[in-house]
């Protein structure tokens, strides 16, 4: 008898009614950007690193996120994360604590000694960077493994830079520091410490260099026009920050008053609550526009730092300061008030910004220097063929996150144009949004707290105030990415695609659609969790 055409009797007669042909759109696998690696200064693959991580396998994970940065101890304790405002998942619950689980990575490393890839080869050229913190140590790191010599001219006696002199101890400890910043010497990046250069041309013209990157930081702190008395003691906030690393420390007295409302006063009031001293803020705006962190400010706070808003310090005393109220005019701008009082103070801090010192490029043709920065193209050449420079010495956010993907993006630009070639960076996926995730297939899972020193250690000792997750908590954490925009192979187009039109490639090698067979229906759309499928129109 003839079978009835709408009955299926066995498992391969479906495979007769070719339904592709009713098809006006068909469903597309794509690769959409993950909104963190988005907004990473460092251009880390968050989301790469972390499906390592998730899977229990710390080293591939700790490797994959090194190709991009190779400081994650660091990373994980002084960057401020804003990776973490632009996930998801923030808007499920709260956002993936990435910086949470690169710090245990990179203390991971640490403890079980993983070293760094060495160089496949040696390119023959030779590069000199000036200046040994984040920003010339990435680019070192990047240059090195692209295999070019690289040697390091610091004008201190320790590598860091900024990281070292202008993070306290209590953010960042030193053993941290030195671990991560010699494992990139171990490379075969050739450093030279105490070496001040005056004249970059004369010193690559000496070394006979074949190009420079320079990366100073900005040491000079800015002074502000406060008429003082000769007994009044007034430093600025880098140099007391700076001398914290010797054996003799500040002699700061017991009321340290310290102006300006930048992380950098934070940490000075903070440093001066650990030495005993009673710090007090003077910043001229209110809360809400002081550009410090709002997380630092509220640890400060804590610890017991006192703040004096809209306030602005008219003259210095040897014992005491004049200072004016402010008021907010209607624009929300401060203006003076022509109320003063007076408080007491040992010392005054100047916490009003820093500045870099460019001496080292008098006499370079070509350069453009503006607003105390150098001018850089797209590619952070300066203005003198050869010549890159990054981190603080060029327009940009002042922070080690952005200064360690200057290294590495002038690396990129240099290898290039050492090769005569431009370099250009591969084009980028569109962002993956909110609105293409399916949430409610994720399980609920609040994000992990990461344990903070107690108060009263915390007003009287450098030890690190923040701590690291365990390996349950770091694992639980990483499992929590969404896998914004990528598949992962959930299997779920596979399962509910009426048409048996999805076909499983093998573990890695996720799926592929069977166009002879899928209608377009858009389930697969409609239920894939992390928003990896689209439909497209076909053509007519």
């Amino acid at each position: 008898m003839d079978k009835p055409f709408a009955i299926t009797l066995d498992p391969g007669s479906s495979l007769a009614n070719r339904t592709g042909s009713w098809r006006t759109s068909r469903p597309v696998y794509v690769d959409r950007l993950p909104p963190c690696n988005s907004q990473c200064p460092a251009g880390e693959d968050i989301q790469g690193w972390l499906f390592h991580a998730e899977s229990g396998d710390y080293e591939s994970a700790w490797r994959h996120l090194t190709r991009d940065n190779p400081f994650p101890a660091i990373m994980g304790r002084v960057c401020y994360h804003t990776c973490e405002n632009a996930c998801n998942r923030g808007r499920l619950d709260e956002p993936v604590g990435i910086n949470s689980v690169e710090r245990f990575l990179g203390d991971e490393a640490l403890k079980r000694g993983w070293k760094l890839s060495p160089p496949a080869s040696d390119s023959g050229k030779h590069v000199l960077i000036v200046g040994a913190g984040p920003s010339g140590m990435s680019a070192a790191y990047h240059l090195r493994r692209l295999g070019h010599q690289v040697t390091v001219h610091e004008a201190g006696p320790l590598l860091g830079g900024m990281m070292r002199f202008g993070i306290p101890k209590y953010r960042l400890p030193r053993d941290v520091l030195e671990a991560e910043m010699q494992r990139v010497a171990d490379l075969g990046v050739r450093v030279v410490l105490n070496t001040k250069v005056e004249n970059i041309l004369e010193t690559m013209h000496a070394g006979a260099f074949d190009a420079a990157f320079l990366a100073v930081g900005a040491h000079i702190g800015k002074r502000a026009m406060i008429p003082a008395g000769d007994a009044a003691r007034i430093i600025d906030a880098i140099s007391l920050l700076r001398s914290m690393e010797g054996e003799e420390k500040p002699l700061l007295g017991r009321r340290v008053v310290v102006y300006g409302g930048g992380n950098t006063a934070i940490d000075v009031a903070r440093t001066a609550k650990r030495m005993g001293a009673e710090p007090l803020i003077v910043y001229r705006r209110t809360r809400e526009k002081m550009p410090a962190h709002d997380f630092e400010v509220e640890e400060a706070l804590q610890e017991g730092v006192m703040v004096k808003w809209l306030s602005t310090i008219k003259q210095a005393g040897e014992s005491s300061l004049t200072i004016e109220k402010m008021a907010l005019d209607s624009k929300g701008f401060p203006q003076p008030t022509g109320e003063f009082e007076t408080i007491e103070a040992d010392s005054l801090v100047l916490a009003l910004g820093q500045d870099v010192d460019l001496g080292l490029l008098e006499g370079v043709p070509g350069l453009e220097v503006s607003d105390g920065v150098v001018q850089v193209d797209g590619n952070m050449m300066t203005g003198h063929a050869g010549i890159f420079a990054g981190g603080d010495m060029v327009p940009a956010q002042r922070n080690v996150t952005v200064a360690i993907g200057h290294g590495k993006k002038a690396a990129r630009n240099i290898d290039a144009w050492l090769r005569g070639e431009q370099y250009v960076p591969p084009p980028k996926h569109e962002v993956a949004v909110f609105e293409n995730l399916n949430t409610w297939y994720y399980a609920d899972a609040p994000k992990t707290v990461r344990p903070m020193l107690d108060i009263i250690r915390r007003q009287s000792t450098f030890d690190e105030v923040q701590g690291g997750l365990d390996e349950s908590n770091a694992l639980f954490e990483a499992r929590r990415c969404l896998s914004c925009g990528n598949c992962f192979e959930c299997d779920n187009c596979y399962g509910v695609c009426p048409d048996n039109a999805v076909i499983k490639l093998g573990p890695g090698k996720r799926f592929e659609f069977n166009y002879d067979y899928c209608k377009g229906c858009g389930m697969c759309v409609a239920e894939c969790p992390c928003g990896a499928i689209r439909m497209e129109a076909e053509e007519i």
